[in-house]
């Protein structure tokens, strides 16, 4: 879908990578520049038996990879030819002069910059800042747990990759319209207040609604998890009235959850009262979940509308079943499936491609701009 495009990619960690990476599931030509010896994600946990960081070869699937020596001249001249000659660059550098829109464009006036940074106003920040400052680990655990709970899940820098990747592509389309450049600045704190803004919690709270902890519950609606025999847990949710209709028929629950309905003078056919109520419906319910198996619990779900998962380690996932995850050689790990991109454009995804080795394409890359990796390495400009 992308070929014929090509993206220098000037990065570390999860936010830039991704939104790279995603162009290079796309057909994109992504190179990644990365500063002699690595980044400081080179060796980020999670780690392969050899040390390799699984994040890493994660996020940079699909890429080629150049390393150059980005203290000295003659690399950053390197990097600003390879800039012009590609005219897209994605990083989250801040505050090198030499990265700059206005420098880079001095090379190509036509060039697309984007720039993930911290804060609109240039101060540092990361996931787990941004996450801090927005407000969600306070309205997230159980409900009656007093300290912030920090999810694992890099929400805002996954969101944050796929606007980068977005962003370049509008981008673009603008210049092969009007033959302009753009320099896209992408602030992560702004992804996540533009998010929690979206979802309407910003509006709740400016209309003086503190939202409330609600540990594993579904806000506004009837969900939650459930224990059953044999110690597995499941997640039910009942989004609409008929889920909820086919949850009570399910577990035999109708009458009794009619009658409660009665006595409470509350219509469970509407979200609010499914919400309002939740405690006392998921008592009515607990019982009939733990008194059956997973197997029992599947076999009654099954024949109707209800939305409903076990509780799974990512060791427990059946990858091997997924059309998804391809069976790559993933150097410095060995034989592991790893995924393609998730979207399916109707002619099939495209099969997921190993990350490269740091480095690996110094040489070809170099070449292909005129340059004498020979020359440029006996200078200590590339390894």
């Amino acid at each position: 879908m992308l070929e014929g495009l090509r993206i220098v990619e000037v990065s570390s960690y999860v936010a830039a990578p991704l939104g790279g990476m995603t162009l290079a599931q796309l057909g994109a030509d992504v190179v990644r520049v990365d500063p002699l010896g690595g980044a400081a994600d080179t060796a980020r946990w999670p780690l392969a038996p050899s040390g390799t960081s699984l994040l890493w070869t994660g996020m940079n699937k699909g890429k080629r990879s150049v390393t150059v020596d980005l203290r000295s001249g003659d690399g950053r001249d390197v990097v600003t030819r390879l800039a012009a000659e590609a005219g897209i660059v994605l990083t989250n550098a801040v505050g090198r002069g030499w990265l700059s829109y206005e420098v880079l464009r001095e090379a190509r006036p036509d060039l697309i910059l984007l720039q993930v940074e911290g804060k609109a106003d240039g101060a540092p920040a990361v996931d787990y800042t941004v996450n801090a400052e927005i407000g969600f680990p306070l309205v997230t655990g159980p409900s009656d747990h007093a300290a912030p709970v920090s999810h694992v899940l890099p929400a805002w820098d996954v969101a944050c990759g796929l606007y980068a990747a977005v962003g370049l592509l509008a981008a673009e389309r603008r210049r092969s319209r009007t033959g302009e450049g753009a320099h896209i600045r992408l602030p992560l704190y702004d992804v996540a207040l533009a998010t929690a803004g979206n979802l309407g919690l910003l509006a709740e709270a400016q209309l003086g609604v503190e939202r409330e902890r609600i540990g594993n519950h579904l806000y506004g609606g009837f969900g939650r998890d459930f224990a059953l025999a044999g110690g597995d847990r499941v997640m039910v949710v009942a989004l609409t009235r008929r889920h909820f209709a086919d949850l009570c028929e399910a577990t035999g629950m109708a009458g009794t959850v009619g009658e409660l309905a009665r006595l409470l003078h509350a219509d469970f056919s509407v979200d609010g009262d499914r919400y309002r109520h939740r405690e006392a419906l998921a008592a009515l319910f607990a019982p009939w979940f733990a008194a059956r198996t997973l197997p029992e619990v599947e076999e009654a779900l099954k024949r109707g509308s209800v939305l409903w998962a076990p509780y799974r380690r990512f060791s427990d996932l059946d990858l091997a079943a997924s059309a998804l995850m391809d069976e790559v050689d993933q150097p410095g790990v060995g034989r592991i499936r790893a995924p393609a991109s998730p979207l399916n454009t109707g002619a099939g995804r495209r099969a997921a491609v190993p990350a490269p080795e740091l480095g690996e394409h110094t040489d070809e890359i170099l070449s292909g701009l005129g340059l004498s990796p020979a020359d440029l390495r006996a200078k200590g400009v590339v390894a």
